[in-house]
């Protein structure tokens, strides 16, 4: 409930300073298993943008532990379906709580395989929860404005998702799927941003 409410604002807000945005690719998302939605972490603004894009959809979300720090953003966010991760010592609840969240509940999970916004190299955390939890991953890029001044200048933003795709806890032929995996993505990745 609180999750829709914020989005129907955030939408309203979005549509407000940058326009309408595009989606492309929503016919890809799983409409009768939960699924797991990856991309990119480009900036502040793309988590924004993939929950807006994949609407009625809602997630729960990694968040690094020093986001809960302050008691009201930890109100807000832990309403928005946000959970603490040690990014210096994730720790095995890191796995567990999105895999019980993905069996157990409707809601996906929206992971970033960067783990940041200034890195490129993929962690296996992703991998690893599709493989436990037998969920999809739903790989998905997004382009547009990076920052608020890009947002109220207008900058065409848009969405692109790909296939889905489940993770095999073995693979004919490869030693190490996690590695096999992560490639796929990061392919993934770049076939979208240049479609």
């Amino acid at each position: 409930m609180f999750f829709s409410f914020v989005r129907s604002i955030i939408l309203v807000l979005v549509w407000i300073l940058n326009g309408k945005f595009k989606v492309i690719g929503k016919e890809n998302l799983p409409q009768d298993d939960n699924y797991i939605l990856i991309a990119p972490h480009r900036s502040w603004i793309d988590p924004v943008y993939l929950v807006l894009a994949t609407t009625p959809k809602q997630f729960s979300v990694m968040a690094k532990k020093e986001l809960f720090k302050n008691p009201v953003f930890r109100w807000i966010i832990t309403h928005m379906n946000a959970f603490p991760v040690d990014r210096d010592n994730p720790g095995p609840s890191a796995i567990k709580t999105p895999v019980k969240s993905l069996k157990e509940t409707d809601l996906g999970l929206l992971i970033f395989p960067s783990g940041t916004r200034h890195s490129n190299e993929l962690k296996g955390g992703a991998v690893t929860i599709a493989k436990l939890s037998k969920k999809p991953i739903v790989p998905a890029v997004y382009s547009g404005p990076l920052t608020f001044s890009d947002l109220v200048k207008r900058k065409k933003a848009v969405v692109r998702i790909g296939e889905p795709f489940y993770v095999e806890r073995k693979v004919e032929g490869i030693k190490d799927t996690n590695a096999y995996y992560s490639e796929k993505i990061q392919q993934a990745f770049e076939e979208l941003d240049r479609n």
